[in-house]
C-alpha cells in the first residue's frame, strides 16, 4: 500500500470515530482545602454569630466560652459526616519528633437501647491522653499519668479518611508544656508583641505583627522491596553499612533533572492529597543526590506552618508506599552523598508587609529594614550555641559539617551591599538616614533574552543562617525534624533582642534625644556587638572554625554538649524573660535530647551487633570457604607451580577476609560491651556522652571493615542491597 493510500485509510478511519471530550480536569484552586474546615466552610457551616465570635477567637481578640464551642462542634460535624466522617480525633506534637492521636466515635447511648451520633463542644476542646505514656523529662510518672490537650483554633481542623483531625496543644496536670506547639504558641506570642513595639517607631498604625515560615523538604526515596531487605534501613532510618556506588551525584545530573516517571506519579498524588488539606504546595524538584527530592509550600503563618509540615512528613510516608516507594525522612540514610535538610525561611511581617524587605521607598523605611535585619542578628549572636543545640539530634549530626550541608558553627551571611551599608553605618558617626539602592539589573548579550533582575545579595550555601533578599533562610534543620523546636529558640532569641532594643531607646527619648537619632544610635551599638555572627566567605573551611572560635561563636561537635545550651545560664534567663518556657521544662527538655539521643545511637549498635553476626561474618566465612576449596581443587589437578600461580589471588582473598572478618567479631564484642558500660552510667548527660565518645567511633570502625567485604564478596553471596541497586529509580 502506498504511503498516500496509507494515509487516506487512517485519515477515513479517523473521521469515522466519535470525537471524545476528556471529562474536565480540577484545577487545584478549586480543591484546595476540601477536607479542611476553614473560614468558608465556617461561614456556611455556622450562624453568622457565631462564625464572627469564631473568626474573633483566631485572630487571638477573644476567649472561646463553652457555649460557642458546643454550637461549632455542632456544624464541624455535620460538616465532617457530610464527608463520611465516623471519628474524632486530639492531634498534638509530643517530645517524639512525630505526632500522636487518639480516635473516638461520634456515638453515644440514646437512652433507648440505640446509638446517636453527637460531638460536642467539650470534645472538641478538651481531651486527656496519658501523660506518662510519652516523653516528659521526668515532669509526669507512671502514677501521675493525667495530661490535657487543648484544641489550637489558630489551626483549622481537617479530616483524613473518617476521622476528624483536631490540632492541639499538650501539657500535663500541672500546667508545663509537654509537646512542640505550647511553647511555640508563646513565642509566637513574644515575637510578635516586641516586634509590633519596634514597628510602631516607624508604622503608628501597624496593629499585628507575625512570625512567617516557609519551609523546604528534602527526601529520599526507595523501592520498598530494597527497603524490605534492609533491616538497618528499616530499624534504624539509615544504612549502617554500604560501600559507594561507582555513580553517585559525581556527574551533577540529577540535581534539577527530569523526574522520573514513578517519582512523578507519587509527587502528583502526594500534592493533590496535601492541597485537599489546605497545604500550599509550591516546588517540587530532584535534589543533588541520586533518590533525592525536594519539594516545599507558600510560606504561611509559623504555628501553621509547622502544623502542615508535620501533616506532610505522615503524608509522604502513606502516599510513598501507594507507590510502591519508602520515603526516607533520615537526615543521612547513605554515606558519601548529600543528606537531607529542612530549609526554614524565616521572617516577620506586619498586617501591611514584611518587616525585613528592603529596601524601601524612603530613609525611614530603610532604618526599619537595618533595624529588624540588626536585631535578628543580635539573637542570633547571642544564642548562636542554643540555636544549634535546637536543631542537633543523633540523626542530624551525620551531616552537619559535612561539604554538602550547614557547617556545626552558626553564622550569618547578609551579601555585599548589606554588608557595606552595615560598615558604613559602624563606622559613620553621621545622623542622616540613607537610602539604599533597589535591584539593578544585567543585560545579557543573548539575542531575545530579557534583561535580569538582581537581587540585592548572593547566596552563600555554606551559610546556615543566610539572609536571601525579604527572609532569613536557617538551614541548618535536620529532614525529619519538628521545626517548631528551631522556631521556638529563634523567635524567642529575636524577641528578646528586640525588647532590648525597644528599652534602649526608649531610654534615650526619655533622656530628650530624638527619636530617630536614638534608633540609629542603638543600632549603631548593636552592629558592633554582633559583628562576629556575621560571615561572607566558605563556611566549610578549616580556617573559619579557628576564626569563628576567636570570635567567641560556638564551635562545639558534640551532640550531647549542644544539649546542655537549653539549661546555659543565658538560655534559661531569655526563656524566663520571654514567658516561653520554664526552668523546669527546659531541665525536662535537655533530659528528653539526651535520653533519645542515647536510644537512637543504642539501637543503631545493636541492629549492627545483628547484622555482622548473622548476617556478614556468615556470608563472608562461606565465601572464604569457597575460595579455599577452590585453591585445594587447583592443586589436586594442577602441578604445584601452575596451582600456585593460579591461586595467588584467591589465598589474597582468603587472608583479606580473615582479618576483616576477625576485626568485625573483635570489635562486635567490643561494641557490646561499650554499651553495657554507657548503660550503667545513671547521670544521664555522662551516659549520653559515653555513647558518643565510645559507641559512635566503634560504629564507623566496624562499617570501614564491612565495606571492605562487600567489595570481596561474591555478589550473589552478599545479603543485602547494594548501593548500585538502591540509588537509581527505574
Amino acid at each position: 500500500m502506498s504511503s498516500t493510500l496509507r494515509f487516506q485509510v487512517v485519515g477515513e478511519a479517523f473521521k469515522r470515530k466519535p470525537v471524545e471530550i476528556p471529562n474536565r480536569v480540577e484545577r487545584p484552586s478549586e480543591y484546595f482545602g476540601r477536607y479542611v474546615f476553614n473560614r468558608q466552610k465556617m461561614q456556611h457551616y455556622l450562624p453568622q454569630d457565631v462564625y464572627e465570635r469564631m473568626a474573633e477567637v483566631m485572630e487571638g481578640q477573644r476567649q472561646l466560652d463553652l457555649a460557642t464551642a458546643d454550637q461549632v462542634a455542632e456544624g464541624m460535624k455535620r460538616w465532617a459526616m457530610s464527608l463520611g466522617v465516623t471519628h474524632c480525633t486530639h492531634w498534638f506534637q509530643p517530645l517524639t519528633e512525630g505526632t500522636a492521636e487518639k480516635h473516638d466515635g461520634f456515638v453515644v447511648h440514646d437512652g433507648r437501647g440505640g446509638m446517636i451520633e453527637e460531638f460536642t463542644g467539650k470534645e472538641l476542646v478538651q481531651q486527656e491522653p496519658d501523660a506518662s505514656s510519652f516523653p516528659s523529662g521526668g515532669i509526669r510518672s507512671t502514677f501521675e499519668a493525667r495530661g490535657y490537650s487543648a484544641w489550637d483554633p489558630a489551626s483549622p481542623v481537617f479530616v483524613i479518611g473518617d476521622t476528624l483531625m483536631i490540632p492541639t496543644v499538650f501539657i500535663s496536670y500541672t500546667g508545663e508544656a509537654l509537646d512542640y506547639k505550647a511553647p511555640l504558641k508563646k513565642a509566637l506570642k513574644a515575637v510578635g508583641e516586641a516586634a509590633l513595639r519596634v514597628a510602631r517607631y516607624f508604622y503608628p498604625d501597624v496593629s499585628k505583627v507575625v512570625s512567617n515560615l516557609g519551609w523546604e523538604q528534602e527526601y529520599f526515596l526507595v523501592d520498598e522491596g530494597m527497603y524490605a531487605a534492609r533491616p538497618d534501613l528499616l530499624m534504624t532510618g539509615r544504612t549502617l553499612m554500604g560501600h559507594d556506588s561507582a555513580r553517585n551525584q559525581q556527574m551533577d545530573d540529577h540535581y534539577f533533572g527530569s523526574i522520573p516517571r514513578r517519582v512523578a506519579a507519587f509527587m502528583k498524588d502526594l500534592e493533590m492529597q496535601a492541597l485537599e488539606l489546605g497545604i500550599p504546595c509550591k516546588t517540587r524538584h530532584n535534589e543533588v543526590a541520586p533518590n533525592q527530592f525536594e519539594l516545599a509550600p507558600i510560606y504561611e503563618e509559623t504555628n501553621l506552618a509547622i502544623d502542615h509540615n508535620m501533616l506532610m512528613m505522615s503524608l509522604m510516608r502513606r502516599v510513598a508506599r501507594k507507590h510502591g516507594f519508602r520515603c526516607l525522612l533520615h537526615e543521612k540514610p547513605f554515606a558519601g552523598i548529600n543528606g537531607s535538610g529542612k530549609h526554614n525561611n524565616w521572617s516577620l511581617a506586619t498586617d501591611t508587609g514584611i518587616l525585613l524587605h528592603g529596601p524601601g521607598r524612603t530613609p525611614e523605611d530603610n532604618l526599619r529594614f537595618v533595624v529588624f535585619i540588626v536585631e535578628t542578628l543580635m539573637g542570633v549572636y547571642r544564642h548562636n550555641g542554643l540555636l544549634k543545640g535546637s536543631i542537633i539530634s543523633a540523626t542530624n549530626a551525620h551531616r552537619l559539617g559535612a561539604n554538602e550541608a550547614p557547617p556545626a558553627i552558626i553564622s550569618s551571611f547578609l551579601g555585599k551591599q548589606l554588608t557595606d551599608l552595615l560598615t558604613a553605618l559602624e563606622e559613620s558617626d553621621d545622623d542622616q538616614l540613607f537610602n539604599l539602592k533597589g535591584k539593578k539589573s544585567m543585560r545579557l548579550d543573548i539575542p531575545q533574552v530579557p534583561e535580569l533582575l538582581l537581587d540585592n545579595t548572593d547566596r552563600n550555601r555554606t551559610s546556615p543562617f543566610a539572609f536571601t533578599g525579604n527572609r532569613f533562610e536557617f538551614r541548618a534543620v535536620g529532614s525529619s525534624a519538628n521545626c517548631a523546636a528551631a522556631m521556638i529558640v529563634l523567635n524567642s532569641a529575636v524577641a528578646e533582642a528586640l525588647t532590648d532594643f525597644a528599652e534602649r531607646v526608649e531610654a534615650l527619648i526619655a533622656g530628650g534625644m530624638p527619636r530617630m537619632k536614638a534608633i540609629l544610635k542603638v543600632v549603631r551599638d548593636d552592629i558592633k556587638t554582633c559583628k562576629p555572627i556575621h560571615f561572607e566567605g566558605n563556611g566549610y573551611s578549616d580556617e573559619w572554625k579557628r576564626e569563628a572560635e576567636r570570635r567567641g561563636l560556638d564551635v562545639e561537635q558534640s551532640a550531647p554538649r549542644m544539649f546542655l545550651q537549653y539549661l546555659a545560664p543565658a538560655s534559661v534567663e531569655m526563656f524566663r524573660r520571654t514567658g516561653v518556657l520554664t526552668e523546669a521544662e527546659l531541665v525536662a527538655r535537655t533530659d528528653i535530647k539526651l535520653e533519645t539521643y542515647v536510644k537512637k545511637v543504642q539501637i543503631e549498635g545493636r541492629v549492627l551487633n545483628d547484622l555482622c553476626l548473622n548476617h556478614i561474618i556468615p556470608v563472608a566465612t562461606r565465601y572464604q570457604s569457597q575460595l579455599i576449596d577452590n585453591v585445594h581443587k587447583l592443586r589436586d589437578i594442577l602441578p604445584a607451580a601452575e596451582a600456585d600461580s593460579l591461586s595467588t589471588n584467591n589465598i589474597r582473598l582468603i587472608r583479606l577476609i580473615g582479618e576483616h572478618t576477625s576485626f568485625i567479631a573483635a570489635h562486635v564484642e567490643v561494641l557490646t560491651e561499650a554499651r553495657r558500660v554507657a548503660n550503667r552510667i545513671e547521670d544521664t548527660t555522662r551516659r549520653a556522652l559515653a555513647y558518643y565518645e565510645t559507641v559512635v567511633p566503634l560504629l564507623e570502625e566496624i562499617r570501614y571493615h564491612v565495606d571492605k567485604l562487600e567489595l570481596i564478596v561474591d555478589d550473589e553471596l552478599w545479603p543485602l542491597p547494594k548501593y548500585r541497586e538502591m540509588l537509581f529509580i527505574r
